[in-house]
């Protein structure tokens, strides 16, 4: 990595967790394809459920249902087929847990930041074994607002003790990237994920910087913490 004059402790890296450290796609699709299968009215394609994808589960049911009791119905659905399934179609993307282990061992603070329940997201942590690398998790259920609304990732620097300007958020959705600049973060597209670099460059004035992989992540978030540094001053590994 670089070298800097700003340690690397007095900084946070924040993540989705969806499509960003973990890949679900496939249980989500199936998940959703599930919960409508047994609805006489319209279903959502594949595409059209992706496009949401980075919201709350009951958001993007609102989308489709008819009234709040159908709503409810689809959730449970949801959940029944997610919960029976999540531990086989949950697993880390390649090269996730070497990005998070040179993270920490340089000194960054780690997060998440997802529109998942709390404890679904710990459980996907746990079963791809990277849940010892995160200090701290805000789910949809930690939060009154959403992404893109800013509120989530204040409260993950809030727990972090890191105001706003000493942290990247790395993310694979539109909703990740509006949500980051709304905080006055420094967003990161993450282009493994399900949704194309456009879409990630059009969000709320767009990412500040691209990973094309997850292993790139620890070399852009150390650009970053150099652009910030003093041009004097003893250095410290970064």
């Amino acid at each position: 990595m670089h070298t800097s004059s700003l340690p690397a402790s007095s900084f946070a890296v924040l993540f989705d967790l969806d499509g960003t450290l973990i890949d679900t796609v496939e249980l989500i699709l199936t998940s959703a394809r599930y919960a409508f299968s047994d609805r006489d009215g319209p279903r959502p394609t594949d595409a059209e459920w992706v496009v949401g994808l980075g919201t709350p589960l009951i958001t993007q049911f609102r989308e489709w249902a008819r009234d709040e009791d159908e709503v409810k119905h689809l959730v449970a659905r949801y959940r029944e087929y997610q919960m029976a399934h999540h531990d086989s179609l949950t697993r880390p993307y390649a090269g996730v847990r070497e990005a998070l282990d040179e993270l920490r061992a340089t000194g960054f603070q780690l997060g998440i930041v997802t529109s998942k329940l709390n404890a679904l997201a710990r459980r996907g942590l746990a079963c791809t074994g990277i849940d010892g690398c995160i200090e701290c998790i805000v789910g949809c259920d930690d939060t009154t607002k959403h992404k893109p609304d800013p509120e989530p990732v204040f409260v993950a620097l809030g727990k972090l003790g890191i105001p706003p300007e000493r942290a990247a958020f790395v993310g694979d959705s539109p909703f990740d990237i509006a949500a980051g600049n709304a905080a006055g973060v420094y967003s990161v597209g993450a282009l493994w994920g399900p949704f194309p670099r456009s879409d990630l460059e059009q969000a709320n004035g767009g990412a500040r910087a691209f990973a094309e992989r997850p292993q790139d992540v620890p070399s852009v978030v150390a650009d970053w913490v150099q652009g910030l540094a003093p041009a004097t001053g003893a250095p410290q590994t970064i």
